[in-house]
This record gives structure tokens, C-alpha cells and sequence, in this order.
């Protein structure tokens, strides 16, 4: 029997990533959301677009966070079995800088797209996924467990927080089935070029081919746990297969920091990253989040989910990507490749 799963999001890291995993799968149609813009931004996607087995199995659709009338239209025409929301402003310390557009879309638009499900499973069951995010623990100590109060130290992580518990409201008030995942920090060479993880592979790799000098970076202190964005999407699937609906964090349970990701990525590149890294405080958050550490004892008990790629080789996974882009960036400004 055919699923329909509708992903917003889609053209970010985790929905690309959630995109392929669900098509991997012999019994999924994928359906993306998409919003309307005047430039295109689907690189993550093309692969998918282009490969002809996916041509009557995945299919991009308008609509956006924050219109509910769109919302609704669209969830009543494709009537998903599954819907995974993965939409957000996800750049925490952009959200201190927009934090009213952050609030509308990452916490107004889950909302949104509970109430579109949440009329459409009066004639049909629906199961909807919510991406909540470790940074709504924030200041609290660590290890963060599903039992520790929440201290949110972001606009990004008070309006992750209010999609959070509408989830569970809905779930409770609507005998929904609804989940929440709180992610922690997930990376991949699909990651934006902005945060911080991939800002330093990326910088590395330049400096390595010799495109630039030197790398700024904000608080090296930091720090999180980190895993492979490909290893969490399979945790969301996961959830939303269960017999109940629940919330789980999805993490590695160890912790590095900024400054071990700097070394380890300088030094799969034989560099010292120390002759490289300047110090700017405009990188560094109003509010800093010293220590994020989950506890995924939970998802690994409960849905028997157990990630495939450590710390070390996804940073290996994410500087060898970006030293290909790299020498292509060099080679095509006319220098011979090394």
C-alpha cells in the first residue's frame, strides 16, 4: 500500500535527507513544500528531481509557513499519510536579528501546519512529525534527558519551544497522533554555508588550496553533540511508525567543542588551525549556550535507533566534500589542481 509524506523543509539539509531515506523505501510517494521565491535554492534536491525513478514518487508543490490558507489547501488535495515538519529560520543567532519573522515561521508556522492536519484527520489518520531542537534545554545543565526543564536562550529556541508543546497540546487535545524529535546539532556537507561546522570545513578547505588566509570565528568554548544528518532523519521516520506517539531526543551523548572541531578539521589537512583562526565578537549570540549533551537513551531503547557515523568521520565526511569544492572553485579561477 502507497504512502504519501508530505515534507516542509524539503530543500534544507534534513528534508533532502529525509527525502531520499523515504525513497528508499519501495511504498512511499514524497511530496515537498516549497515556497515561491524569485531565486531557486534546490540544489540538495536536484539529485532527487533528476533521477528518473523518482519521476511518478516525488513532486515539489507551492505553498508557505506562513499562510494557513495554502496550508490547509494543500494538505486536503494530497491527503498525506505522513507530514514532517521540518520548515524553520534554523540560524540561532540570525533569530536574534529577525526574531519576529523567526517567531512567525518556526513557531506560528508549526502551528499553522498542526491545524491543517489536524482538520484533515477528522477523515482520514494522519501522522505528523514536529523538529523540535536541543537548543530549547539551552542554559540547562547537562546531560539534557526528556525530564530537564526547559531555558531557551534564543528567539530560535523560544519559538521551537512553542511548537514543541502546541505539538503536544494537539496531541493531547486532539488525540492526534503527533510527535516531537528534539534533535541535536546534526551535521552534513549539506549543511548551510553559515553555521558554524560547516563554515569551518568549508574555511579549512580554502585555506588548504590556498583561496583565503585566514578564518573568523566567534565563541570556540561551545559545546555540542554532534551527529550525521542522515543517521537522525531515519530516527524521525522512526517515531512516526511506533504504536503511540511520543516525543524522543535523538542524540550522539557526547559532547565536543567548537575548538575540537577546529583541530580535528585543520588536522585531517595537516594544518594547524591555530596559524588560521582569528577571533570577531559580531559571531558571537547576545545569549550563549555553553553545553548542549543529550541523552538518547529513549530513541535507542524505544525505536532501536542507533547512529552509523561518529564525530570523527563525519567531520572527515564533510572536509573531504569541501576540499573536492575547493579544488573545483580553484581549478575553475585557473589555477592547476593539487
Amino acid at each position: 500500500m502507497t504512502k504519501n509524506a508530505l515534507i516542509t523543509g524539503i530543500t534544507g539539509q534534513d528534508g533532502s535527507y529525509l527525502a531520499e531515506f523515504l525513497l528508499g523505501k519501495p511504498d512511499y510517494v514524497v511530496h515537498g513544500l516549497v515556497r515561491r521565491s524569485s531565486t531557486l535554492n534546490r540544489q540538495r534536491i536536484d539529485p532527487i528531481t533528476r533521477d528518473p525513478a523518482n519521476r511518478d514518487r516525488f513532486r515539489l508543490h507551492y505553498a508557505d509557513l506562513a499562510d494557513a490558507s495554502s496550508l490547509s489547501m494543500l494538505m486536503e488535495e494530497l491527503k498525506p499519510d505522513e507530514v514532517y515538519n521540518l520548515g524553520a529560520q534554523s540560524h540561532v543567532r540570525v533569530s536574534f536579528d529577525q526574531p519576529l519573522y523567526t517567531a512567525d515561521v518556526v513557531g506560528s508556522g508549526a502551528l499553522r501546519v498542526l491545524e491543517a492536519v489536524r482538520h484533515l484527520a477528522r477523515s482520514k489518520a494522519v501522522k505528523f512529525y514536529q523538529a523540535s531542537s536541543s537548543e530549547m534545554f539551552g542554559a540547562a545543565s547537562p546531560p539534557q534527558t526528556m525530564e530537564t526543564p526547559f531555558h531557551p536562550r534564543s528567539p530560535y529556541a523560544c519559538a521551537k519551544l512553542y511548537a514543541h508543546w502546541q505539538t503536544i497540546n494537539y496531541r493531547e487535545s486532539y488525540d492526534m497522533f503527533a510527535c516531537s524529535g528534539i534533535l541535536f546539532n546534526h551535521e552534513s556537507p549539506r549543511r548551510g554555508e553559515s553555521f558554524v561546522t560547516r563554515k569551518i570545513t568549508l574555511g579549512a578547505t580554502r585555506i588548504k588550496e590556498g583561496l583565503q588566509k585566514k578564518l573568523v570565528m566567534g565563541n570556540l568554548e561551545a559545546k555540542r553533540d554532534w551527529g550525521f544528518a542522515g543517521d537522525y532523519v531515519e530516527a524521525m521516520w522512526m517515531m512516526l511508525q511506533q504504536p503511540k506517539p511520543d516525543d524522543y531526543i535523538v542524540a550522539m551523548g557526547e559532547t565536543h567543542s567548537v575548538r575540537d572541531f577546529l583541530e580535528l578539521t585543520f588536522g585531517m589537512l595537516d594544518m594547524d588551525y591555530n596559524d588560521f583562526v582569528d577571533f570577531d565578537p559580531r559571531y558571537t549570540r547576545p545569549a550563549e549556550v555553553d553545553v548542549l549533551l543529550g541523552d538518547p537513551t529513549k530513541a535507542r531503547e524505544q525505536l532501536g535507533w542507533k547512529p552509523r557515523v561518529d564525530f570523527r568521520g563525519l567531520v572527515q565526511m564533510m572536509v573531504e566534500h569541501d576540499l573536492e569544492l575547493a579544488r573545483r572553485e580553484k581549478f575553475a579561477l585557473g589555477y592547476r589542481a593539487v
